[in-house]
């Protein structure tokens, strides 16, 4: 059995109560982590609060690199002492079994990566710009195409452990090793405060299976989280102005590892899953939902165009460690 760090990164204390239960979460599963780092990314309240909180239970730092979410994870990962880090959101509530699913998957050598899914916790019920093939009305309802907007598992992705491209990052974990070899979290990359843009855990997978051909990264859906929806994110602004940032985002990932690697399963979503929950939103009458797939995808593409047409040679991304870190 590897040993495992498991690393939340935090910025506001207004998700304190769910960093709480995230922490309680992440220790108290069917499988205890070696240790539990909490990173707090440049609020020294925050800092403060989460040290007195904590104690002795958890290594709480401060994010020494560049401020958002990228910087606070490589800080995790060098604090870190596991051979496996584990990453747990802030706004997130893992399952009982959740650590013990993902380490499951590393009895095999060749797998550098194991991420889960993340279910979305609604404040009240699914709002129509998010449609999902069951009801709306229905909490534990399937995922919906777009639910990527709010971090969690959409419909498309696969249904049984499988090989994949990339994890996301609510829910997530990578052999310190490879992440440390592949030069860490491209900080150029990644969100900022409540700057919803993303990516950084796309573009370091990538890049480290680029790196090495055999390396496995593995999506475990047994793994779960359930991450809770701020109201804010429920709105049709809030939607458009996230699928615009995803755009941005792909394109920055495409400056740095080529098109062809950042949109080989964008092209399959699109023409595999998208269309049919438009046909499927008009067939029922649901012309909120479709107008929601249309819009979404339309302004995500004006987004990435936006990004591609930006200055900026993006020609490597920056290496944060150096891969003799690695044993340390």
């Amino acid at each position: 059995m590897p040993t495992v760090s498991v690393v939340i990164c935090a910025y506001t204390e207004d998700r304190w109560s769910t960093i709480v239960r995230g922490a309680s979460s992440a220790v108290g599963g069917s499988l205890a982590p070696d240790e539990l780092i909490v990173v707090i990314d440049h609020n020294r309240a925050l800092f403060e609060r989460a040290k007195r909180h904590f104690g002795d239970a958890a290594t709480v730092v401060e994010n020494s690199r560049r401020r958002g979410l990228s910087g606070a994870r490589n800080t995790g990962v060098e604090v870190a002492r596991g051979e496996i880090v584990a990453f747990l959101d802030d706004d997130a509530v893992a399952d009982t079994s959740w650590l013990e699913l993902l380490v499951a998957q590393y009895v095999d050598d060749t797998v550098v990566a194991v991420g889960g899914s993340a279910r979305p916790a609604w404040p009240v019920s699914r709002p129509p710009m998010y449609p999902t093939p069951g009801s709306a009305l229905d909490p534990t309802a399937g995922p919906g195409e777009f639910d990527w907007v709010v971090g969690c598992t959409y419909l498309g992705q696969p249904t049984s452990a499988s090989e994949v491209r990339n994890l996301m990052g609510c829910n997530m974990s990578l052999r310190r090793t490879a992440i440390i070899t592949a030069g860490g979290f491209g900080e150029e990359l990644g969100r900022v405060g409540r700057i919803p843009l993303g990516g950084e855990e796309t573009e370091l997978c990538i890049r480290i299976t680029a790196a090495d051909p055999q390396a496995r990264v593995i999506f475990e859906p047994s793994s779960a989280v359930r991450h809770e929806v701020a109201a804010a994110r429920g709105t049709w602004g809030y939607f458009l102005r996230r699928c615009y940032a995803e755009g941005l985002s792909k394109a920055s990932i495409a400056r740095l590892q080529g098109a062809t690697a950042a949109l080989s399963t964008e092209r399959d979503y699109v023409l595999r899953v998208l269309g049919r929950g438009a046909l499927r939103e008009l067939r029922a009458g649901r012309l909120q939902g479709a107008a929601a797939i249309v819009a979404g995808l339309g302004i995500t593409g004006v987004g990435y165009v936006r990004g591609r047409l930006a200055r900026g040679t993006g020609a490597s991304a920056h290496r944060v460690f150096e891969p003799t870190a690695a044993q340390a």
